[in-house]
């Protein structure tokens, strides 16, 4: 597919990625759907072990057979595993690279790279041409995070690039989870601490999903509630409040939504999302939002 550039503000682009400060411009090969708003990034080791990259592979492909998007840097171990889990379950994955869309890195990651093009898409926000540097990694994870409702760990060192990935998703509001593994493997010492720290304990693809917030839980394919069942957002949850914010007549740009509901630009994009998923609002071009007050309205 060809590539394309997409800059904040756009329409296409990403909703919970515009709502932190300073988004980058991406350049994307294949495709950013909508539904990739339900996304949960899984990174860790590029010396992943056995255990590790079969967990990673398990989640995945468990999480992306229920409609959601995996998000992952397409680097050698538990990336690679990530990735292939999705894929395997049929399911949408992301891979945000280190390097121009352009440029496969590592290089054996070639058909990979084919693959989730056909079935995501790749994305960078680095221009076409630039090779992998160790100095893109940090904003790389940054746009990880970004892009996700929460961020698993599996096998991370002390100190390692899937935890700066971790630190970013606390920093702009998403979850952080973490897989336990072996008190005495190196690997995963960085995804013990997270734990100790406060992130979620994961076992298993509920332990993910139980964590989002009502409107993007019934968004997974499997925990929906009956059709038809589906009520209005709770008038004191932030999609409440935001429903409300809504209920005027002319379409309201986020900014305006911002300061007028003193949402964090996170809380308010997550809400925002999750309006337009549960059929409740929709986005406009130039970032304007409008409710939709009945299903047959939905477009």
């Amino acid at each position: 597919m060809p590539m394309i550039e997409i800059l904040p503000g756009d329409v296409r682009y990403p909703a919970l990625l515009g709502a932190i400060p300073s988004p980058p411009r991406l350049y994307v090969r294949g495709s950013l759907e909508d539904e990739d708003a339900l996304a949960i990034a899984i990174v860790g080791s590029r010396h992943a072990t056995p255990y590790g990259a079969g967990v990673a592979e398990q989640l995945a492909s468990e999480l992306a057979a229920r409609g959601v998007t995996i998000v992952s840097g397409l680097a050698r171990g538990i990336d690679t595993a990530a990735h292939r889990g999705a894929l395997a379950a049929s399911g949408r994955t992301l891979a945000v690279l280190g390097c121009g869309v352009d440029v496969v890195y590592p290089p054996e990651n070639v058909d990979l790279a084919r693959s989730i093009e056909a079935h995501g898409a790749l994305l960078s926000q680095f221009a076409p041409g630039l090779p992998a540097l160790a100095g893109h990694f940090p904003a790389r994870n940054r746009t990880i995070a970004g892009l996700v409702l929460g961020v698993v760990v599996v096998e991370a060192a002390e100190r390692s690039g899937a935890l700066i990935t971790a630190g970013f998703a606390g920093d702009l509001g998403r979850e952080t989870f973490a897989i336990p593994g072996r008190i005495t493997s190196a690997t995963s010492a960085g995804a013990n601490r997270l734990i100790q720290d406060g992130a979620k304990l994961v076992t298993c693809w509920q332990d993910v999903v139980s964590e989002l917030p009502d409107q993007w839980r019934r968004a997974v394919r499997g925990m929906s509630a009956p059709m038809g069942a589906q009520s209005t957002p709770e008038k004191e949850s932030d999609e409440g409040k935001m429903l409300a914010l809504l209920a005027v007549d002319e379409p309201q740009h986020i900014e305006q939504l911002i300061t007028h509901g003193g949402f964090d630009p996170a809380r308010a994009a997550t809400a925002l999302v999750a309006l337009e998923l549960g059929g409740w609002a929709r986005q406009l071009t130039g970032q304007r939002w409008v409710s939709v007050t009945t299903r047959a309205g939905r477009a």
